[in-house]
């Protein structure tokens, strides 16, 4: 169902409404802060994460008025202590938008999304109070696969990058040669530091095959999961528990869930 343009603004209205009142009225609104909240923001996001993977239009309606609610909260904060109020979340928000897409809104060419994410690049280096270096704009708080991946796109983009796909694969040859190397060693620094680099150039290889290794991660502990559900399932079903079971017994039971339709 789709609202017109009032509609729409009139929801927002709402919920804003809602929310001032309960900051008055409500014990636990009217108490919580910026540090209070934090660790319910990262829970909802997370949550909102589940229901995109999960494809769900219910939850992820649901997860997005969630987070939505925490932005009008911190916004709502700003505004008690005269900072800045949702209005000016959204004002910069709109000018950041149209900033950084001259290609739309300017006479900048880009005609294709790696010319589109260059200019990115390029624009945030050169707004004020944006990044100073490239690799700025990559906070430190990331997961490390992500944080990978994201490193590698900012890379690229001002072209730190192969000259084709193909050529990544030479490189995670070469570090898993060196992560051989570095068990035949012994010395666990050296096998940490090289299973690093190995990680770090699959993602790469991901990376440059238009695959978010993230998502791709995810799927295959999505699979992993339903399949030695299966083999725990079968081990229950013979009254037996999934330790009883032999590796034999468990790898045939892993083929037989690898045949399934769902997997």
């Amino acid at each position: 169902m789709s609202h017109s343009r009032d509609e729409r603004l009139q929801a927002f209205g709402r919920i804003i409404d809602t929310l001032d009142i309960l900051r008055v009225k409500c014990p636990w609104d009217a108490k919580q802060t910026n540090e209070s909240l934090r660790p319910n923001t990262i829970e909802e996001t997370y949550e909102l994460c589940q229901a995109l993977l999960n494809d769900d239009a219910s939850d992820i309606r649901k997860e997005l008025g969630d987070v939505l609610l925490h932005i009008l909260f911190y916004s709502k904060i700003a505004d008690e202590q005269g900072r800045f109020d949702i209005a000016d979340v959204c004002d910069a928000l709109n000018s950041k938008l149209i900033f950084r897409h001259p290609h739309v809104f300017g006479e900048v060419k880009a005609d294709n999304e790696d010319q589109v994410l260059q200019n990115w690049e390029e624009i945030k280096l050169k707004e004020r109070g944006g990044n100073k270096t490239v690799l700025a704009g990559v906070p430190d708080a990331l997961p490390a696969l992500i944080k990978a991946f994201r490193i590698q796109e900012k890379a690229a983009n001002v072209g730190f990058d192969w000259e084709s796909p193909e050529q990544v694969w030479d490189k995670v040859k070469e570090e898993i040669g060196e992560v051989s190397e570095a068990i035949a060693s012994g010395r666990h620094d050296d096998i940490e530091a090289e299973m690093g680099d190995l990680l770090f150039s699959v993602i790469n290889a991901a990376r440059l095959y238009k695959v978010n290794p993230e998502n791709a991660l995810e799927r295959t502990n999505r699979k992993f999961i339903s399949r030695f559900n299966h083999i725990e399932a079968a081990a229950t079903a013979q009254g037996r528990t999934i330790r009883d079971l032999t590796l034999a017994e468990m790898e045939q039971l892993w083929q037989q869930a690898k045949t399934r339709h769902d997997l």
